[in-house]
């Protein structure tokens, strides 16, 4: 709130602390219908907590604001000189709660979405234009990265996971089906044939993902499971180097329908042993809190799921079906 500074030739008062604005909305009433009793009706509550309001105020700042008598009520000079400002401040405030309401269902912002670089080149960049179409106030910021980034930490607002979720208190949505696809180039195949059963991949070659590097793929075929510990021969910290590699015949990886789809339908790559599935995994959209969610999160995970889902509708073989 305002202190009057004690310069005698520059008045002027200085913000400090005070309890909550209500005391200034007391003040404000008192000096437009210019009685107490007149305020306190006005704002629906009584006379004792309208005297008990402008007396706190009036001790925060160290003034006297009103002149009361038993007749009248007027303002004092500092009264006068804290009128404006008062008026100003409030309209301010509610200012400030109308554009915090409008972003709360509005989707306006900067809106922070994380997802593997495959996946963010591959499904959301290129349908980022008609998202944000839709909302002009809105800005996007995409973290393209194969690391997991932490979403408290570093600010997140949406991480699209294609991984099995640790427990946390993160809160998901699933916005697609996912299953994983084993595949080769023509060229590789040519050259050393191709697996018979999951058992054989012990002796390819294999491109592997992560760090540390996940050497253990498990297949199921029916009631059927089969884990194998695979030898890499390259390791690559991103799927899109490793899927370069696997076209450039490399080796065999294990892709994301998601990330192989194109080049499969495109005879690129092969699928191997199509009767054995890796374990399947939805994409899931990642989030803090459902509570006061903002609304540019709740866009783009709509979004983002009505896209997705009508890519599965056009390309079943998404979905395993």
């Amino acid at each position: 709130m305002f202190r009057k500074c004690c310069t005698p030739s520059n008045a002027r008062y200085r913000f400090v602390p005070m309890t909550n604005l209500e005391d200034l909305v007391v003040f404000v009433r008192i000096a437009v219908v210019g009685s107490l009793s007149e305020a306190a009706r006005d704002l629906g509550i009584s006379l004792t907590v309208v005297s008990k309001r402008l007396v706190r105020l009036e001790q925060a700042l160290g003034v006297r604001l009103v002149n009361r008598s038993s007749r009248r009520t007027s303002l004092t000079d500092d009264g006068h000189s804290l009128l404006p400002r008062a008026r100003d401040i409030l309209a301010r405030v509610e200012e400030a709660e109308a554009a915090l309401h409008a972003r709360g269902t509005e989707a306006s912002g900067i809106l922070r979405v994380t997802a593997t670089i495959a996946f963010a080149s591959g499904q959301i960049a290129p349908r980022l234009g008609r998202f944000m179409a839709r909302h002009p106030d809105l800005r996007v910021q995409l973290l393209s990265t194969d690391r997991k980034l932490d979403i408290v930490r570093d600010n997140v607002d949406v991480a699209i996971r294609q991984a099995t979720l640790p427990d946390s208190e993160l809160l998901s949505r699933t916005v697609a089906p996912d299953r994983r696809v084993l595949v080769a180039s023509s060229d590789y195949l040519s050259r050393h044939g191709a697996p018979a059963m999951p058992q054989d991949l012990a002796d390819h070659r294999c491109i592997v993902l992560g760090d540390p590097p996940v050497t253990d793929w498990r297949f199921k075929r029916g009631a059927e499971k089969v884990d194998v510990e695979v030898g890499w021969t390259l390791l690559a910290n991103d799927g899109v180097a490793a899927q370069a590699a696997c076209l450039g015949g490399a080796g065999i990886a294990l892709k994301s329908i998601w990330d192989a789809r194109e080049d499969l339908a495109a005879g690129r790559l092969v699928e191997l042993l199509p009767g054995w599935a890796p374990p399947s995994m939805p994409i899931q959209a990642v989030f803090a809190s459902r509570q006061h969610q903002p609304a540019r999160i709740r866009a783009f995970v709509d979004f983002l799921h009505d896209e997705l889902r009508l890519e599965v509708q056009r390309y079943p073989e998404i979905a395993g079906i």
